[in-house]
């Protein structure tokens, strides 16, 4: 991402707007504006196998493992406006556990991207289960989307929940159960 670009952009936006983008209060704005908004993208800029690291260990473990409550920030694709929320990751280790903090990691690398929720759900787990090999692999992503809070149909108390069971979780009612229990949902 090009700052310059992004800065001349954000210029010409303002002007397009009837603002005068030299005026005292907006001076300055483009370029904090395309930083802004090449920090909130930077999950372009990033691969998994960065991420990632090689945090990947050796364990007997087969037991559910839970992240939960990963807050996340990203950009609707459809209106370049916020989404804000919370993911719950869970993977059943198949002989390799993940470093803690790369799932949030993975969660922040997808939701820093333009997105439609369904689909960082969705890439959050293939990841995770790309990277672990797992048994299984569950994401439950809930969110509150400034696009339908801010323009259109203007509903304040709106948020939206996302899921993606993979394997284990996808095949045994008793695992997905254990794991929606765990992260205090009903199925």
């Amino acid at each position: 991402m090009s700052l310059e670009n992004l800065t001349s952009n954000y210029h010409d936006i303002l002007a397009n707007l009837g603002e005068d983008p030299n005026r005292e209060g907006l001076k300055g704005t483009p370029l904090r504006a395309a930083k802004a908004m090449q920090f909130l993208c930077r999950g372009y800029e990033q691969s998994l196998e960065e991420i990632v690291n090689g945090a990947l260990f050796q364990s007997s473990s087969d037991e559910m493992v839970i992240v939960k409550n990963i807050e996340l920030y990203s950009l609707c694709e459809h209106h370049m406006l916020p989404f804000i929320g919370k993911a719950h990751v869970a993977y059943m280790p198949n002989g390799k556990v993940i470093g803690l903090s790369k799932i949030a990691r993975i969660v922040d690398m997808f939701a820093r991207r333009l997105q439609i929720q369904e689909s960082l759900t969705r890439q959050i787990a293939e990841a995770v289960q790309s990277v672990t090999d797992a048994m299984g692999v569950a994401v439950v992503i809930e969110a509150r989307h400034m696009c339908m809070m801010m323009r259109g149909v203007e509903k304040q108390n709106s948020s939206m929940m996302t899921s993606v069971m993979l394997g284990s979780f996808r095949e045994s009612f008793n695992t997905r159960q254990e794991f929606l229990q765990l992260i205090g949902r009903d199925s």
